[in-house]
């Protein structure tokens, strides 16, 4: 019964990821990511040029929680009064907003204050993990996995992926590019967002057994 080969593929993702990220929430917690932190930062922000800098804040604005709602409420529509997936709708739901709460109680949890080196834009509250980068996260992976289910061909599977991944990198880079957080927040945003998902997808796999068998 406990067998982790018997796990399904979503629990067992699940269970990496949240691995990772309380590997990550320990090493912010004893201040061990300066180093890594400040390499990166220096990298990201050596690069710094006006056409950069306004493509960092377009991918910062679309990992708003504004533009997140929008994109959210039409991909409701489309699952609801058009293609009639209403378990499916459920689940984006409740991959949103669990991810938006799991975000408040750890920025709340950890206390950590944004970095102060170089900022672009003024952005208030509490750094880790990244609030745009988890909302990325299970916004993208939530449509890429919505969307999965209803593809059949290859190529239109691999440009899924590919448009989630750049968008999803895109938006946490931009976090780190305009001095608002640490590369461990967007990692650490990645992780704890990947867990929930992945955790999210398993139930609903779950229950679609369930329902099957019945």
């Amino acid at each position: 019964m406990f067998e982790y080969r018997r796990w399904s593929r979503g629990f067992r993702f699940s269970l990496w990821f949240a691995l990772g990220f309380a590997v990550i929430a320990l090493l912010v917690a004893l201040n061990k990511t300066a180093y890594f932190d400040n390499s990166v930062i220096h990298a990201v922000q050596s690069a710094e040029s006006p056409g950069l800098t306004s493509l960092a804040k377009s991918l910062s604005l679309v990992g708003s929680s504004k533009l997140a709602v929008m994109i959210s409420l039409v991909t409701m529509a489309l699952l609801f009064f058009v293609l009639k997936h209403r378990m499916e709708l459920v689940l984006f739901l409740w991959v949103g907003l669990g991810s938006q709460l799991l975000n408040t109680w750890l920025k709340l949890w950890f206390h950590r204050e944004r970095p102060s080196i170089h900022r672009l834009i003024e952005q208030a509250g509490y750094s880790f993990p990244s609030g745009h980068s988890m909302a990325a996260f299970s916004l993208y992976g939530a449509l890429a996995y919505l969307l999965w289910r209803h593809m059949r061909r290859k190529r239109e599977r691999l440009l899924l992926i590919l448009f989630t991944v750049l968008m999803t990198l895109g938006i946490g880079w931009s976090r780190i590019y305009l001095g608002v957080h640490y590369p461990s927040d967007v990692i650490g945003g990645y992780a704890a967002s990947g867990a929930w998902l992945m955790l999210s997808v398993a139930c609903f796999e779950a229950y679609q057994n369930i329902r099957k068998r019945k």
